[in-house]
């Protein structure tokens, strides 16, 4: 895998005189079935989240509100997104070390994941990674 399979995602966004909807399907919208719903709020000014890549879950990160900066990488190669409207979301491949920080004030990232927590799915040292990542 390669920052190249990480793009972002448009979502259908209904919008009326009441507000805006947008929804996700797993195998539609999200392109893997949705195992696992976590979210990221109350967060640090400064901090950053993340900062491991998995070997074989997918993930799709989703700013329900204020903005932030994912920081993708594949061991030979780094690219910046930000993310900043909920009808949009940034899929993240497999073998991707990311990086998530720049939170605005009040920002909520929800996470969508193709599998439930498995602690051995985990990359959590760098150099370890980009050397499995060059084995890939």
């Amino acid at each position: 895998m390669s920052i190249d399979d990480c793009r972002t995602l448009e979502f259908p966004k209904r919008v009326d005189s009441r507000g805006s909807l947008s929804f996700v399907e797993g195998g539609v919208h999200a392109p893997f079935d949705i195992r696992r719903i976590f979210y990221l709020y109350d967060l640090a000014p400064g901090e950053a989240r993340g900062g491991h890549a998995h070997v074989a879950l997918e993930q799709l990160f989703i700013p329900i509100a204020g903005t932030f900066v994912v920081t993708l990488d594949d061991g030979a190669r780094t690219r910046k997104c930000k993310l900043d409207t909920p009808s949009k979301g940034l899929y993240v491949a497999p073998m991707t070390w990311a990086v998530l920080e720049d939170f605005s004030a009040g920002a909520v990232c929800l996470v969508l994941a193709s599998a439930r927590y498995d602690e051995a799915d985990y990359h959590r040292d760098y150099d370890r990674f980009v050397k499995a990542a060059r084995r890939a």
